[in-house]
């Protein structure tokens, strides 16, 4: 089973959630993210043996990355570009391989919706096709465009989090959208992990694709459900 987490976002939690992971993605400065915290990261990843990915995000550091912003065209390439060489520069001084990128927030529903977005988003990130993976969801408008270009795809799915009739996570505004007890999160992965399916929270059971499921490091519990994860995973595969 391959969990990974977004991380270096402030949470100070990723020492909790770090023994438990597949993959991490490294806040690098447009949502949140500095120098440091993007050393301290990677060197807590290159300890447990955790693969370390960039996670960009459009540079708006007051909202959290979480609202879609206007932006000039060159502006948000240049701005992504800049996240992901910096993240990069820094994992390779510590002796690791940047493995993927996943892009944040707003900009990762942007670009799986927005043919336009999804273009600047594939622009920016283009001199990593043959060297990283990108993080994406299924039937996803930036999956289609990526793999026209030639990257390798890694489909994700979400454990922490519902989804609507039209295989979008439900927003944050609603009630719902957060799935957080431990059993429960258990259950939803497994049923897109097995079944190849996810129950929406009207009740539709939906095809989906996923290789990788995410938690997000701001659950209030996010370790005690990676830790839950692993374990009962662990104990199936024994």
């Amino acid at each position: 089973m391959h969990i990974n987490c977004d991380m270096g976002e402030g949470f100070a939690n990723e020492h909790l959630l770090m023994p438990y992971l597949s993959a991490c993605n490294i806040a690098c400065g447009g949502h949140v993210g500095d120098l440091h915290s993007m050393e301290q990261v990677a060197g807590l990843a290159l300890q447990h043996q955790v693969a370390v990915g960039a996670h960009p995000s459009y540079p708006d550091q007051a909202n959290f990355g979480r609202v879609s912003i206007s932006i000039p065209e060159e502006d948000l390439i240049h701005s992504i570009s800049d996240q992901v060489a910096q993240l990069k520069s820094i994992v390779e001084k510590q002796g690791h391989s940047l493995t993927h990128i996943k892009a944040h927030g707003a900009l990762y529903h942007d670009i799986a919706q927005d043919p336009k977005k999804a273009q600047q988003f594939l622009k920016a990130i283009a001199p990593y096709r043959t060297e990283c993976q990108l993080y994406v969801p299924d039937r996803s408008v930036v999956a289609e465009e990526a793999l026209k270009q030639g990257f390798s795809l890694v489909y994700e799915a979400f454990a922490d989090r519902n989804y609507t009739d039209d295989l979008k996570l439900v927003s944050r505004t609603q009630a719902h959208a957060l799935i957080t007890e431990p059993e429960r999160v258990l259950e939803h992965v497994l049923r897109m992990h097995r079944q190849q399916t996810v129950q929406t929270i009207s009740g539709k059971i939906l095809p989906i694709q996923a290789d990788t499921f995410c938690v997000h490091s701001d659950t209030d519990n996010a370790p005690t459900i990676v830790q839950h994860l692993h374990q009962a995973f662990s104990s199936h595969e024994r």
